[in-house]
């Protein structure tokens, strides 16, 4: 701990991977934290509940290997042994005429994918060839350039010549579900940090990682753990109301019941701090900070959200042998067996992931049974024999900010025009996507910010300071 800082106070609003990450760094320089959560359990939009026996987590969640700073809080949090990363990046693509594999090779990069994108068979050979171009596009792009920002991605992949087809077969593998939205309306610099990063960086970036466990344990239980070892007090069912600035410096913070709370009102009295660390989406930043003399804040509303709708089906037996797949030319993209990790004893339970859900989010349920399973039949042969011992869904209307054209201009950094109150989440300008590993730097980007603007101020002791403007407030 950085001794300067020591009795310092900060509140992070948010408990969520950036959130998390926030209360952690400050922590470990010294600064006395509460972390704030709504809702009845850590994780933000990487956690699971229980549904009867089952495990569920709350969206179908992997990383890939190039996402070091995530995979950085999972050994901070001690659950690396919790998670798996594949040797070497390894797809099977389903359609319903035939299948198709992905792999890489031993080749350096950017050749390491080349030979299998020559065998691609769900691409003609006119197009395998000309997926060449449209790679070096991507190797030449700078995602940071405003100009690509502006640009939309389907029209900049038909100029480099890809057709309908290979934006659909190819391409829409790797933007929708990185990027949330239809892969002609992603922003192309979000598409060209995927593309580059992870495909035509380091020949292991793409190789892909999930839990072997809920995600509840590793973003809830480790995390829950870790903190209490900390020292930082974590208060679940605690929403914050408004954030005031107090004249003698620092912030209150107002406090009322969240989701499920059972705390009494004197557990939602207000909060005291130095610094605020704001590490929740765009549009409840926005209400909290605007209030709070943060200038930019009204901008943020028009980063908008794209949904995610996960349809999970329980069979009574085996019906692939696959750990996860792809699928083109069918309801669904992403198919995960989640029959060990959610502790089912017998059959088989899958989770379809769709990203960029818009026209199926509000589908009833029974219409969804309608048309996912025949689709899965499609892709499944031997589900088409099998029993269903439960389908649900989960919708997740507000899964990520909309990263269409023009969003990079409206995702601020961490710092605000308040000094003392920062930003967090995967939804600010990162220079990654609304990810995880984005999540988890935005945190680390808050609280360095954070860290710095403690250590320069004056030094008397502010936490001393802090009661007395409480005391007589009171």
């Amino acid at each position: 701990m950085t001794a300067a800082l020591t009795g310092r106070r900060a509140v992070v609003i948010g408990g969520g991977l950036a959130g998390i990450t926030a209360a952690i760094d400050l922590r470990d320089a010294g600064v006395d934290v509460t972390l704030l959560e709504s809702r009845p359990r850590l994780g933000g939009a990487a956690t699971s509940y229980a549904r009867g026996d089952l495990m569920v987590d709350n969206g179908q969640h992997v990383f890939l290997r190039c996402c070091d700073q995530y995979q950085g809080l999972l050994a901070r949090l001690g659950v690396t042994d919790l998670v798996a990363i594949q040797e070497r990046f390894d797809v099977t693509v389903l359609s319903p005429a035939r299948s198709a594999r992905l792999r890489r090779d031993a080749l350096p990069s950017p050749l390491h994918l080349a030979r299998a994108l020559l065998r691609y068979p769900l691409l003609s050979i006119a197009e395998r060839a000309r997926v060449g171009r449209a790679a070096l596009g991507f190797r030449l792009a700078d995602p940071a350039s405003p100009d690509l920002d502006g640009q939309r991605l389907g029209s900049w992949l038909a100029a480099r010549g890809q057709d309908e087809r290979a934006r659909r077969r190819l391409w829409d593998l790797f933007i929708v579900s990185a990027l949330n939205i239809h892969g002609d309306e992603a922003a192309v610099g979000l598409a060209a940090t995927v593309i580059k990063t992870a495909l035509l960086g380091a020949r292991d970036a793409a190789d892909i990682g999930m839990a072997r466990v809920p995600l509840g344990r590793l973003h809830a239980d480790a995390t829950a753990a870790l903190l209490d070892r900390l020292g930082v007090q974590v208060r679940i069912g605690a929403r914050a109301g408004g954030i005031e600035g107090l004249s003698g410096g620092g912030f209150r913070v107002g406090l009322s019941r969240g989701e499920e709370t059972q705390e009494p009102e004197a557990d939602v009295q207000p909060v005291v701090a130095d610094v605020v660390v704001l590490a929740v989406p765009a549009d409840q930043a926005a209400r909290l900070a605007g209030p709070a003399g943060v200038e930019q804040a009204p901008a943020w509303a028009a980063l908008g959200h794209s949904p995610i709708l996960n349809v999970h089906v329980v069979y009574d037996r085996r019906v692939t042998d696959l750990p996860f797949a792809a699928a083109v030319d069918s309801p669904v993209q992403w198919v995960f067996d989640k029959t060990s990790q959610a502790g089912v004893a017998a059959g088989q339970y899958l989770a379809v992931s769709i990203s960029a859900a818009d026209d199926v989010i509000d589908m009833p349920t029974a219409e969804l049974r309608g048309l996912f399973v025949p689709a899965l039949e499609q892709l499944f042969p031997a589900a088409a024999g099998a029993g269903i011992r439960d389908f649900f869904v989960t919708r997740e209307r507000r899964a990520t900010f909309r990263q269409a054209p023009g969003s990079g201009a409206l995702r601020p950094g961490a710092a605000t025009s308040v000094p003392g109150l920062a930003l967090a989440g995967a939804w600010t300008s990162t220079g990654w996507p609304d990810t995880m590993e984005g999540a988890v730097r935005s945190g680390h980007e808050a609280a360095q910010q954070l860290i710095r603007e403690l250590a320069a101020l004056p030094s008397p002791d502010r936490a001393a300071e802090l009661d007395n403007v409480w005391s007589s407030a009171s």
